[in-house]
């Protein structure tokens, strides 16, 4: 079983998230990848997001860029931490995605890291995982 689940709404994201992986592997800390879309896919989603706690899983990274619904759809769904990464895409260079993350409304808490830094979301769930 893996620890973190790694989630990005398209397989374009994949090299925008892939950072992660290597700080993740560094520190010996498991996690799956998968792309699957709050927009396109929602049933899917939910089902992958619902059912993580109960496949093993103990942190959530979402990334996304744009309207950045990801994030938010996973923590809706469930009581895991879960740590948005938003990314520079479109005409705004990620700031909307970066604000799409951070102001959630009270009761769907989402970590937020800066842009395209993906690397200090696998840190952060380390310090996540590795708490007392």
């Amino acid at each position: 079983m893996a620890d973190v689940l790694i989630v990005v709404g398209s397989e374009s994201d994949k090299s925008r998230i892939e950072p992660a992986f290597g700080v993740l592997d560094q520190a010996g800390v498991s996690y799956e990848f998968h792309v699957s879309s709050a927009h396109r896919q929602p049933e899917e989603t939910a089902t992958l997001i619902k059912g993580a706690r109960g496949r093993g899983f103990k942190v959530v990274i979402a990334g996304a860029g744009l309207a950045a619904a990801l994030p938010g759809y996973a923590a809706s769904l469930t009581d895991l931490p879960v740590i948005g990464v938003p990314f520079n895409v479109g005409a705004l260079n990620g700031m909307d995605a970066l604000l799409a993350i951070a102001q959630l409304p009270p009761g769907v808490p989402v970590g937020t890291v800066g842009i395209d830094n993906p690397k200090n979301a696998a840190h952060l769930a380390i310090r996540i995982l590795r708490r007392p």
